[in-house]
């Protein structure tokens, strides 16, 4: 699991060169999400670097529960990049040079990927894992070990709606808010700028992350911001045209990448600090919460209108940021982090 082995080497990297935890962690995870975001860029430029003839017009189609059709992502779709279960469909009786090209390109990147997960070294092999999972008592024991935890129920609201805001701008953002303005062809330019926005901010929150107290900060800022977007598109938001018309759903995409980068980098990194001696169970229920609730928005989204999804992520975000400030408050000593 990518947490588990982000946070085994930045806390082993860290020991070994006599670095603080926190802010080695921090840097690990903010570079690491960081170059998970691009990935959205980077699937756009390289689509549009292939089909730049013209001759081919190269559709990604995802399958989601939340559409009663196909949604036309172009390689925007994080889930799209790293899950390759797509469909590419040929448009305008173009050649199949460039659908070939293309499989080839997304093929081999998957390929060098898995070289180099191969390569990767085993880390904080010190702790004896034997008697941890003897049995499958001791192992379900191990696993639900961090529900026990306060800590943990304090942060499970954010993790779920750190997984609500992924979804929210996969379902419904290209839906409703870029597809009405930009049409569909303005989905891939938009996610672009969400990704790279996300690139960014993932960098600089990652850089900036010591441990739970400059988490709190930065998280803070990230629900401002996208608390700050959703209570303008709840109350104030309609369709323009124009060139104003065309900017607003770009510069929200924008926003909103703030929001996941943040979200992304600090929480990888307080489990890390958080429940370094559980931290295989503790990711583990990060990938069970936000799961669920990206499920929970493809299954609403085309039951409600845009108005009660903006309501439904507002209240989340009240929620879990409240909760988030108890644990910074009243749970979490400073003395229980290593600085």
């Amino acid at each position: 699991m990518q947490g588990t082995y982000l946070t085994s080497a930045a806390l082993s990297h860290a020991r070994d060169n006599n670095l603080p935890d926190g802010p080695t962690l921090g840097s690990f995870n903010g570079e690491f999400w960081g170059v998970f975001a691009s990935t959205q860029v980077i699937g756009n430029l390289i689509s549009l670097a292939l089909l730049r003839n013209g001759k081919v017009s190269i559709s990604i189609w995802i399958l989601s529960v939340s559409y009663e059709h196909l949604v036309d992502c172009h390689f925007t779709c994080t889930s799209c990049v790293f899950d390759p279960i797509i469909f590419i469909s040929l448009q305008d009786g173009g050649s199949v040079t460039g659908k070939n090209l293309l499989f080839v390109v997304f093929l081999g990147c998957m390929i060098i990927g898995i070289v180099l997960m191969c390569l990767l070294s085993k880390r904080d092999e010190k702790r004896d894992n034997a008697s941890t999972h003897s049995s499958f008592g001791s192992m379900l024991k191990y696993i639900v070990a961090p529900l026990k935890d306060r800590r943990m129920i304090l942060l499970i609201p954010l993790i779920a709606y750190s997984g609500l805001q992924q979804a929210f701008v996969w379902a419904v953002f290209t839906k409703s808010i870029v597809t009405p303005v930009l049409g569909i062809s303005g989905v891939g330019g938009a996610m672009a700028i969400y990704g790279a926005s996300d690139v960014v901010c993932s960098l600089v929150a990652g850089r900036f992350t010591s441990g739970l107290h400059s988490a709190t900060f930065i998280v803070s800022v990230g629900a401002i911001v996208q608390a700050v977007v959703l209570f303008w598109l709840l109350l104030f938001y309609s369709p323009m045209e124009g060139l104003l018309g065309a900017a607003i759903p770009l510069f929200i995409g924008a926003l909103w990448g703030v929001g996941d980068g943040v979200l992304n980098t600090q929480l990888s990194a307080l489990l890390g600090l958080l429940f370094e001696d559980v931290k295989e169970a503790a990711f583990a229920q990060l990938k069970v919460w936000q799961s669920g609730a990206i499920a929970v928005i493809f299954f609403l989204s085309p039951s409600i209108t845009l108005q009660a999804m903006l309501i439904l992520m507002a209240t989340a975000l009240v929620i879990s940021f409240g909760l988030f400030l108890l644990l910074t408050l009243v749970v979490e000593k400073p003395s229980s982090i290593r600085a």
